[in-house]
C-alpha cells in the first residue's frame, strides 16, 4: 500500500511573500491547527509527525521521524511555538516592542542592548552586506516601507523621485556597528532602520532545526514561508521538495506550479522571486525586493533565484542578493563562491530559462515535476 502522504496536494505556505518552496508528499491542514499530528506509520514502526501554526505573517509546518525508542514528539507543538515568539520578540518590524523595532525607533546613536541572536543574525547580515557590495543591506528598511511593502504595506504607485533620494540617505550598512560582547548595536545616525526579513525566516527555520537537534530528532522537514531545511530522510524515502514556477497560477487554478523537484538532506534550501509579492502600476512591475544602489525595485529578467546551503539563514540571504545582482552579475557572483544556486529568466515571451551554478549541477538532484 503506497504512503498515504503521496496522494496529498504539495504543501503551500500562505501566499504574498518571497519565492515559494512546496515540501512534496505533506497534507494541508488550517493554520489554526497546532497539536501534533500522525501522517503515516504502524504502531511499533517509525512514523511521521506533523505539527503546523501561523507564525511571521506566513506559516511554519515542521514533519519528524518518530521512533518508539526516540524522542517523544508530545509537546512539540508548544515547544515550536515558544522558540519561534521568541525569534519574533527580536527580530520582527511588525512588533513594536521587539529589539529590532526599539532599536528602529530609538533616536539614539550610543550602544545599544540586545540579544546574543540578534546580534549574530545582525552581524551575518552585515557581513555579507560587505561581500556582496552592498547588494544585500540590512539598512533598507526605509526603502522598503517607502515603496509599499513594509509593516504599513499599503502603496499602489511608485513614490516621487525627492523621495526615494531622502529614503537613501537613511540606508547604509556602514553606519551600523554590532558588538557581541556584551551584545549590542549601535547606529551613527538616529534615522538608521535595519530590516532583517530577508534572513529572518530563514534563520527562525534554524532555530527549529536546531531545538529539533537538541530533542535528538534525527530526520526531519522543517519549512516556514517557503524556506526549508532538511535532516536525514522519512522512513521509505527522502524528503523532496518542489521549487515553484515563476507566475505559477495559485492554488486551486488550474496549471503546471513546480519548475524542479529536489531532494533535500542535511541541506537548507530557500527561493527569492519577484512574482508574488508586488503591483503594477500603469503596465510595469514593481517588485519587494529593492535594490539599495538606486533605490528601487529590481528591474532585470531574474524571476528566481533558488540556493542550497548548509543553513537556511544562508539560503534565505543568498537568494535575495543574487537576485538584487541579476542574472550575470548575480550568476559570476555565485559561481566565485562556490554556491549551488539556480537562477531562472523570464524572456519577453514569457519562457522560463534556467541557469545553475556548477556547484548546484554537482550536489543537487532537481528533477523535473
Amino acid at each position: 500500500m503506497s504512503d498515504p502522504t503521496d496522494q496529498a496536494p504539495p504543501l503551500r505556505s500562505v501566499a504574498g511573500a518571497r519565492g515559494w518552496l512546496f515540501a512534496i508528499g505533506l497534507l494541508i491542514f488550517g493554520l489554526a491547527m497546532l497539536a501534533p499530528f500522525l501522517i503515516s506509520g504502524a504502531s511499533g514502526s517509525p512514523r511521521l509527525v506533523r505539527v503546523s501554526g501561523p507564525t511571521m505573517g506566513t506559516a511554519y509546518a515542521v514533519t519528524v521521524v518518530a521512533t518508539p525508542n526516540g524522542p517523544s514528539a508530545n509537546g512539540l507543538d508548544q515547544r515550536i511555538a515558544k522558540r519561534l515568539a521568541l525569534v519574533n520578540q527580536q527580530m520582527s518590524t511588525y512588533d513594536p516592542e521587539s529589539e529590532l523595532s526599539r532599536f528602529n525607533a530609538s533616536g539614539s546613536i550610543e550602544w545599544q542592548a540586545v540579544s546574543d541572536e540578534t546580534a549574530a543574525i545582525v552581524g551575518y547580515a552585515l557581513e555579507l552586506a560587505e561581500q556582496s557590495g552592498g547588494a544585500f543591506d540590512p539598512t533598507i528598511g526605509p526603502l522598503v516601507n517607502l515603496w509599499g511593502f513594509g509593516p504599513d504595506a499599503s502603496r499602489f504607485k511608485p513614490p516621487a523621485e525627492d523621495a526615494i533620494v531622502a529614503a537613501r540617505t537613511r540606508v547604509g550598512y556602514g553606519r551600523v556597528h554590532i558588538r557581541t560582547d556584551p551584545p549590542a548595536l549601535r547606529k551613527e545616525v538616529p534615522e538608521i532602520y535595519l530590516d532583517l526579513s530577508a534572513v529572518a525566516k530563514g534563520y527562525g527555520v534554524d532555530a527549529i532545526a536546531e531545538l529539533l537537534e537538541a530533542e535528538g530528532f534525527k530526520n526531519y522537514l522543517v519549512e516556514i514561508g517557503g524556506e526549508v531545511r532538511a535532516r536525514g530522510a522519512k522512513p521509505t524515502a527522502p524528503w523532496r521538495v518542489g521549487i515553484e514556477k515563476a507566475d505559477a497560477p495559485l492554488p486551486g487554478v488550474e496549471g503546471t506550479r513546480l519548475q524542479r523537484v529536489v531532494e533535500l538532506k542535511d541541506r537548507a534550501l530557500a527561493t527569492s522571486g519577484d512574482y508574488r509579492n508586488f503591483f503594477e502600476h500603469e503596465g510595469i512591475r514593481y517588485s519587494h525586493t529593492i535594490d539599495p544602489t538606486t533605490g528601487q525595485p529590481v528591474h532585470h529578467d531574474l524571476a528566481t533565484v533558488t540556493v542550497l546551503a548548509t543553513t537556511c539563514r544562508e539560503a534565505d540571504a543568498l537568494a535575495t542578493t543574487l537576485l538584487v545582482l541579476g542574472p550575470t552579475a548575480g550568476y559570476d557572483w555565485a559561481t566565485e563562491r562556490d554556491l549551488a544556486a539556480l537562477l531562472i529568466r523570464r524572456t519577453p515571451a514569457g519562457e522560463l530559462i534556467e541557469r545553475a551554478t556548477p556547484t548546484w549541477k554537482s550536489e543537487v538532484l532537481a528533477e523535473a515535476p
